[in-house]
């Protein structure tokens, strides 16, 4: 049965409602949406975890500092998105009181995977409750916890998956093999940098500048969120455009 005779026949019209062939086509859409979305990518690196995001400025009155694509968790996690950025907002918000929850009760920084599960047990919820829609953003958290750094990604239905590097969004596709081809865990966090910055150039060429780049890193040294600084991401992208 086609799509559109789906949509016809209403069963794209709750959540909770499965198709014939055991589709929900509601979340199928959350997942488009996120496609369609900013690209984000995720690097686990020798040294630490690294996150790097296209801000996509969409008007040119817009102030591309004010535009927030990379989010701080905790003082050892951060997250990025691909999907609506309001969505995205209110998960950002519940993992930060996780963590501070965690910090206040316990006297510790909390464990990346408790971020993770709680913000996708609330994503789940979303997949089985009538009156409600999925969420249509997909996250990547990455942090470094006491056995090293760690980058997870998750989407809309409530999965989610450790990875070494990942990429969500616009050019999901393209960047991905860019990533199979040269993407090496031994790598530093500043190579790490130009090849993030060097996939995102090559997918999005002429569209694309360094008001573009969103960036922070979290080292297994300190393991403190800090984030690329304008000039960092100048030089590294007029490096890649040299290749």
């Amino acid at each position: 049965m086609q799509p559109m005779q789906h949509q016809m026949m209403g069963y794209d019209r709750a959540i909770t409602m499965f198709s014939p062939d055991g589709r929900l086509l509601q979340v199928e859409y959350a997942k488009k949406t996120v496609s369609q979305g900013s690209t984000a990518i995720g690097l686990v690196c020798s040294d630490g975890v690294l996150l790097v995001a296209d801000k996509r400025i969409v008007d040119p009155l817009i102030v591309p500092e004010g535009v927030e694509k990379i989010f701080q968790i905790d003082d050892h996690i951060a997250a990025t998105l691909s999907g609506i950025v309001s969505d995205a907002r209110v998960l950002v918000e519940r993992a930060q009181l996780k963590a501070q929850q965690h910090r206040v009760t316990y006297d510790s920084p909390i464990d990346t995977i408790t971020v993770v599960k709680d913000v996708c047990s609330l994503k789940q919820v979303c997949t089985q409750s009538g009156g409600l829609r999925p969420f249509g953003v997909s996250l990547l958290f990455a942090g470094v916890d006491r056995d090293g750094p760690k980058l997870y990604q998750t989407d809309p239905i409530g999965i989610f998956f450790q990875f070494y590097a990942s990429v969500i969004g616009e050019g999901e596709a393209d960047i991905e093999e860019i990533l199979l081809k040269e993407y090496n865990p031994k790598m530093s966090i500043d190579d790490g940098l130009k090849l993030a910055v060097g996939a995102l150039y090559s997918v999005l060429d002429n569209k694309f500048n360094s008001e573009r780049l969103d960036a922070v890193y979290i080292t297994t040294k300190d393991r403190k969120v800090v984030k690329v600084s304008r000039a960092k991401l100048d030089k590294t992208l007029k490096e890649v455009k040299k290749k």
